[in-house]
């Protein structure tokens, strides 16, 4: 087993809906959706944020998109009207999940080598 970045197996997106920051995790690579599956555990999740998340992590399942899309509950510090936090409107939440670390079998690991949009230089 070897540990990558989220951003080499899948892409993502995220917004708010009030103080929820909404994000979608989508597999590159419909293989992957089951690993995808395995490690984004709504507590992994709350983990892998830590203190930015105020409240519950709620994970839905999307198989036919092999896509897992999240509600990260007490996020964005009152919502974008309210809040005085940078990204009141959770846009980032989806790149910072990305750079989670999972395990994966070492040949997903040297065949998704290099994919994803990763800063060069840039290090957990």
């Amino acid at each position: 087993m070897t540990k990558v970045q989220l951003v080499q197996l899948a892409h993502a997106r995220s917004g708010d809906k009030g103080d929820t920051a909404n994000v979608g995790v989508i597999a590159y690579d419909m293989e992957h959706y089951q690993l995808l599956r395995e490690h984004l555990t709504p507590e992994a999740v709350k983990s892998h944020f830590g203190e930015m998340v105020k409240g519950d992590v709620e994970r839905f399942e999307l198989p036919n998109l092999g896509a897992l899309n999240f509600l990260l509950h007490g996020a964005l510090g009152g919502g974008g009207t309210m809040s005085l936090m940078n990204d009141a409107q959770g846009k980032v939440f989806s790149t910072g999940l990305l750079r989670m670390e999972i395990d994966v079998p070492d040949e997903v690991a040297i065949t998704t080598a290099g994919r994803g949009r990763v800063p060069e230089g840039w290090s957990p």
